[in-house]
């Protein structure tokens, strides 16, 4: 490969030259034939990129797609044809319904030989093309640079979400010239919202005497958070965080009222969602309606025009970038009189919501001190909570035992939560939390697993020991499918295919493939196991048994 900005190599090489110019650092992947100049290309790389080999191919998504989380930049993910893709389209169905940048690219038959039966011939785009901002076959070699660059520029465009491209392997290995003289466009032009927009949600905050204000993910991904927090502050707004806008106002924040989230949405009047879809966690965008009050109205803020919600009442919707629809919404307010600190029934609503918040942690101090035994889940977040340290990422992948973590653990910076998403697909945790180390090397790392969902990830622990990705795992074991055993015996008054092993040695087989871990049965032994997998500096286990009569009190299914 020649110096500069006109390249000449094989496929992989180019590949990976356009890569680098969107700050992709990192490739995921699980070994495969397909895609080997992809590999000669990292490897030959001055710097070299980072090459992790996973032990299934939806974590190597999962993995690119936590990187783009924490880091906003695209992550980047390469699978072999055939069932290396089909493997991984769960994982990019969640980086979709996530709206995470991620680049994946397919290896592919060869073209010369398609329809004679190939090793792992199938034509991939059509299927991934649902799940995808675009999916395409590149079907020369001096296309492939463009194609990434493209591909990699309309992944990090609002509304972001992930871009498959596969290439058939003769091409992969050919050689060509590409030109990347031109600046990388990382989707980071500026896209001013409507003004009129701005000013109708500025009059619906004047008037109104019991607002919320939603930061959800897109506000972290936007980079937006720091305008976020300072629209709340000046606009003495309450606050409910959702997704990956938990931590933009830290936990202990006086307007941070996430615990009070059932009686704001309940008696609010107007509710404006920034940087998140109305989905099942918002309930469809229907609000107020408590106590006799009457149906609050609604505001969506989002990035992008298609994402504003079109199922949902909407009284007014701001597309744009973020930070200039925050900054431009308390400008308005400034022009209007009401970016002050309220009174009247403004402060006495404020007051209220945090009178039921500060109510709701009340109650929950005896259950995160709970001697229950069997182990309460509650007990293992008042016993993790006090452990944490202000940077530290924590991931949750599970059902009822990952609702607990959402209802106690409040991040203290944005930037610091990953779960699966409204996607809900369960598996993400290992590659969540191999992409979490190497993105923040010097933080506490935390995954909390269900025991269900341990067991679709569980593998990668040999990910994690073979690249020294030291972990803290923690699984809420109590032997059953909670979010299914629960319901069902409810609807029918049986349950079945809802029975895990109780006290199944997940920390066996953590050890088994080189890391380490516990098996703990009573309260007061979680505390000092915590302890030492923190300590421990590899990755680390804690297979808690808790109680499975204990589910997690829901008031949406999401169905």
């Amino acid at each position: 490969m020649s110096a500069g900005q006109r390249i000449e190599g094989h496929g992989g090489e180019l590949a990976v030259a356009a890569a680098r110019r969107y700050g992709i650092e990192t490739m995921f992947t699980l070994s495969g034939g397909h895609v080997f100049p992809l590999y000669d290309g990292a490897v030959k790389a001055d710097p070299p990129m980072r090459l992790v080999d996973v032990r299934h191919e939806q974590t190597a998504v999962f993995a690119a797609e936590a990187t783009a989380k924490l880091t906003r930049t695209p992550g980047l993910a390469v699978l072999t044809a055939g069932p290396g893709v089909t493997n991984g389209m769960s994982a990019v169905a969640t980086a979709h319904f996530s709206g995470s940048p991620v680049l994946v690219l397919g290896g592919r038959a060869p073209q010369y030989r398609w329809g004679a039966g190939s090793l792992q011939e199938l034509d991939h785009p059509p299927m991934l093309a649902p799940i995808t901002k675009h999916a395409a076959t590149v079907a020369e070699t001096a296309g492939i640079a463009g194609a990434v660059d493209e591909g990699l520029r309309l992944a990090a465009t609002p509304r972001r979400g992930p871009v498959f491209l596969d290439v058939p392997i003769e091409q992969l290995f050919g050689t060509a010239e590409a030109d990347l003289s031109g600046p990388p466009d990382g989707g980071a032009a500026r896209r001013a919202p409507d003004p009129d927009a701005l000013a109708r949600a500025a009059e619906l905050l004047a008037a109104a005497e019991r607002p919320v204000l939603v930061l959800g993910s897109e506000v972290w991904m936007d980079g937006a958070a720091d305008a976020a927090r300072d629209a709340a502050e000046e606009l003495a707004l309450p606050v409910i965080s959702n997704g990956m806008g938990r931590g933009i106002l830290p936990a202990g924040h006086e307007l941070l009222v996430t615990r009070a989230r059932s009686v704001a949405f309940g008696r609010a009047d107007l509710v404006v969602v920034v940087g998140a879809p109305l989905d099942f966690r918002l309930g469809y965008g229907e609000f107020g309606g408590r106590d006799g009050a009457p149906r609050a109205r609604v505001v969506h803020v989002a990035d992008a025009p298609e994402s504003v919600a079109r199922h949902a009442e909407l009284h007014a919707a701001v597309a744009g970038d973020l930070t200039l629809a925050l900054t431009g919404l308390v400008e308005a307010a400034r022009r209007s009189g009401r970016a002050s600190a309220p009174g009247g029934s403004r402060g006495a609503w404020l007051k209220e919501l945090r009178e039921a918040a500060k109510a709701a942690a009340d109650r929950d101090r005896e259950l995160l001190a709970s001697d229950a035994d069997p182990i309460h889940p509650a007990r293992i977040y008042g016993e993790l909570i006090p452990l944490l340290d202000e940077d530290a990422v924590v991931i949750g992948d599970g059902g009822d035992f990952v609702s607990f973590a959402g209802r106690y653990v409040e991040p203290k910076r944005p930037g610091c939560w990953l779960d699966p998403g409204p996607y809900g697909c369960l598996g993400t945790g290992l590659g969540y939390a191999a992409a979490a180390r190497l993105c923040r090397p010097s933080a506490q790392v935390v995954l909390l697993l269900g025991d269900g969902a341990a067991g679709l990830s569980l593998m990668d622990v040999d990910t994690l020991v073979r690249h020294r990705l030291p972990v803290v795992m923690i699984c809420g074991n109590n032997g059953i499918w909670g979010l299914e055993k629960h319901p069902m015996r409810a609807v029918y008054g049986y349950d079945v295919a809802a029975e895990l092993q109780p006290q199944c040695r997940y920390d066996g087989v953590a050890r088994a493939l080189g890391g380490a871990g516990e098996l703990v049965t009573k309260p007061a032994d979680i505390g000092p196991a915590l302890r030492r997998a923190f300590g421990a500096g590899v990755p680390y286990l804690v297979n808690i048994a808790t109680d499975p009569d204990v589910a997690y009190p829901r008031t949406t299914t999401g169905i």
